[in-house]
């Protein structure tokens, strides 16, 4: 199990993270890109827990999405199933569990007051931190998408189901989309990943 983490996590979080597995029983499934989220957790009818993550994150989205998720767990356990997934009981746990990874020898040193300024108060998701998923990006592989705030306005973008969108004005923390098909206007976050037609 190991040396599995050691290709998708930075080498100094591979035996803590290995340590969190195994307390906690996780069943641990690296799965092919999903679009719409970068991992998940669920109790299994069997009593089990499965936890699955994007093979094609970065090592760094990795540890803060695989770490995410066994906070949900850990959450669930210590505080029952009625809490809300991403409420006080889970932040709390989420940033107990990520404290003693935001260090230097895991994240890079420019990453650290970004990681440090987040987990003040974790979001559903690190997407939503627009500073920090920037951040974060510059470790992917390089790739042809554009953010929906570098897309000119009125500019015409594309999403990964074929579907062309027009940019309109932002409201206070999501850009309008206009659907271009259809007439129907949908909110984006800024750094939503599209590909820029024109």
């Amino acid at each position: 199990m190991t040396k599995v983490l050691s290709t998708y996590l930075p080498e100094v979080a591979v035996q803590p993270v290995f340590e969190l597995i195994k307390v906690n029983n996780v069943h641990l499934k690296i799965v092919n890109e999903r679009v719409t989220r970068h991992g998940d957790y669920r109790r299994m009818p069997n009593g089990h827990h499965q936890i699955t993550v994007n093979a094609n994150l970065n090592r760094y989205r990795f540890l803060i999405t695989l770490i995410h998720e066994i906070a949900h767990l850990v959450a669930f356990q210590k505080y029952g199933r009625t809490i809300k997934p991403h409420g006080k009981e889970w932040k709390f746990t989420f940033q107990q569990l990520m404290l003693p990874f935001l260090r230097p020898e895991i994240f890079p040193p420019q990453l650290l007051p970004l990681l440090a300024l987040h987990f003040k108060n974790p979001k559903a998701t690190s997407d939503t931190d627009a500073t920090l998923a920037l951040a974060l990006k510059q470790y992917d592989p390089a790739n042809d998408k554009n953010y929906i705030f570098e897309i000119p306005p009125n500019g015409l973008f594309r999403l990964h189901n074929g579907k062309v969108f027009k940019r309109g004005n932002k409201r206070v923390k999501r850009y309008e989309c206009l659907e271009v098909a259809t007439g129907r206007i949908y909110l984006f976050n800024p750094n939503a990943e599209v590909e820029f037609i024109h």
